[in-house]
């Protein structure tokens, strides 16, 4: 039996995100599991317009081929982690785009959040978690939020998230709660017939 499979979606695409140094944070502490599989997905790979189909494709199909090709590799997933920025207490807006151009693929699928700012993105994953379940996604209660001290000493002094012990057990927590949903809802999906 194949393992899950989780993206990690990198949600900046800003020239200057700092986004990269917590997706390989994450990324390196994830694959170390030997019951899930771990992808980074990048949206900067994904050139998404402004959402301006004739409706989601929940109801049209997608006309734009990068749209249609998020979606493909969403499909492929059975869970996600959104590494998030934290833009004027929202998440960024690429995400919020990225997020409206699927929905199918999205669902019933567990959706956990590692947030990095002044206060750990925090209000920007709430907002996420929100938008989530509008989705039919499961949004995790673990959270990771790189804040404060931790975050400026990562961005401008460059310390190294590998040794902030303090953080590592909300890793575990996202990751053990990521383990248990993906599964169940896995195999949830699997035993329901299609189109129920």
């Amino acid at each position: 039996m194949t393992n899950p499979k989780i993206a990690i979606i990198i949600s900046s695409t800003r020239a200057t995100r700092f986004a990269d140094k917590p997706t390989q944070w994450f990324y390196n502490i994830a694959k170390t599991r030997t019951d899930l599989d771990f992808e980074v997905v990048d949206l900067r790979d994904f050139p998404l317009p402004f959402f301006d189909e004739v409706a989601s494709n929940a109801w049209a199909p997608t006309q734009n081929e990068v749209g249609v090709r998020w979606q493909q590799k969403l499909a492929e997933f059975d869970g996600y982690v959104f590494i998030t920025a934290e833009y004027n207490h929202a998440p960024t807006g690429v995400l919020k785009n990225a997020l409206d151009y699927a929905y199918p693929e999205w669902n019933k699928k567990p959706a956990a959040f590692v947030g990095y700012g002044s206060v750990g993105a925090a209000r920007a994953i709430e907002q996420l978690r929100q938008i989530a379940v509008e989705l039919q996604m499961a949004p995790i209660r673990s959270g990771v939020h790189i804040m404060g001290a931790d975050f400026f000493g990562a961005w401008q002094q460059g310390a190294a998230l590998e040794d902030m012990a303090h953080i590592q057990p909300s890793v575990q927590a996202l990751i053990e709660e990521l383990a248990w949903w993906t599964k169940a809802l896995k195999t949830a999906r699997e035993a329901t017939p299609v189109g129920a």
